[in-house]
C-alpha cells in the first residue's frame, strides 16, 4: 500500500495523547495516526489485515497454548510447555509482512532456549524429519523455505488467495500439528526409529487429500 509525506498542523495535547497511545501500543506516531483515521474513515490498513489473521489464529488455540502480549503489530508469539526434563517451554513466532514478498505473507518461528546438547540434537533431528515430511505428503508446500539454527526452525508462510481469517485458521492449525508432532517425538526418544515411523505414517493420513497449507 503505497504511502506519501503530508504535512498536519495538530494541538500539542492531541500529539501527546498520540505519542503515549503509541508507544503502549508499539508503534509510531505516523502508523498510529494513519490507523485512527483509516478505521475512522472505514478504510483497511495492512495492521487491521494483520490483527484480522491475528485472530483466526488465537480462535485455534486450545489450552496447552499461552498467547503472550503482543510487542509488534506484526508479530504473535505463543508458548506451550513441553513434557521433558526441566518442563523446558517453546515458542511459536508468528511475522507477517505489510505485503506479500516473493511470494510469502510472512514467517512462522519455532524456539526453543536451551543450553542443553542433548535437547538441540533431539529438536534438530525432529525440525529435519519434518521438512523431509512436509515435502514428501504436502505438495502445496512446494517452494517453502526453511532454516534451521540450534534450537530453532524457521519456516516462510506461502500467500494464499484466503482471507485473512482464513490464513489465521491455517496457520493456528498448522501449529496445533507442529506441537503435537513435537510432544509425541519427544515422548518416545526411547525407540527414536520407530517413533519416526509411526509419526510418519500418522502425518501421511492426516494431511492426506489437504488443499491448503501454509
Amino acid at each position: 500500500m503505497k504511502k506519501s509525506i503530508y504535512s498536519l498542523v495538530l494541538m500539542d495535547d492531541v500529539v501527546e495523547a498520540v505519542d503515549a497511545m503509541a508507544y503502549r501500543l508499539h508503534t509510531s506516531r505516523s502508523n498510529l495516526i494513519n490507523q485512527i483515521l483509516a478505521e475512522h474513515l472505514s478504510c483497511v490498513t495492512p495492521e487491521m489485515r494483520m490483527q484480522a489473521v491475528f485472530s483466526g489464529v488465537e480462535a485455534r488455540m486450545e489450552e496447552q497454548f499461552r498467547i503472550l502480549e503482543q510487542t509488534s503489530q506484526h508479530m504473535l508469539s505463543l508458548q506451550t510447555q513441553l513434557n521433558y526434563k526441566y518442563k523446558p517451554t517453546v515458542q511459536y513466532f508468528v511475522e507477517l509482512y505489510r505485503a506479500p514478498e516473493g511470494g510469502e505473507a510472512g514467517r512462522l518461528r519455532v524456539q526453543l532456549r536451551t543450553q542443553s546438547q542433548a535437547l538441540l540434537s533431539v529438536l534438530e533431528a525432529f525440525f529435519r524429519l519434518w521438512m523431509t515430511l512436509e515435502e514428501r505428503y504436502v505438495p502445496a508446500a512446494a517452494g517453502t523455505q526453511y532454516r534451521i539454527t540450534p534450537g530453532r526452525l524457521e519456516r516462510s508462510i506461502r500467500a494464499a488467495d484466503v482471507t485473512e481469517e482464513e490464513l489465521g485458521t491455517m496457520i493456528g492449525a498448522y501449529v496445533e500439528r507442529f506441537d503435537r508432532y513435537l510432544k509425541a517425538w519427544l515422548a518416545g526418544q526411547s525407540d527414536r526409529q520407530g517413533t519416526a515411523v509411526r509419526i510418519e505414517s500418522a502425518f501421511r493420513q492426516e494431511v492426506q487429500g489437504a488443499q491448503t497449507s501454509i
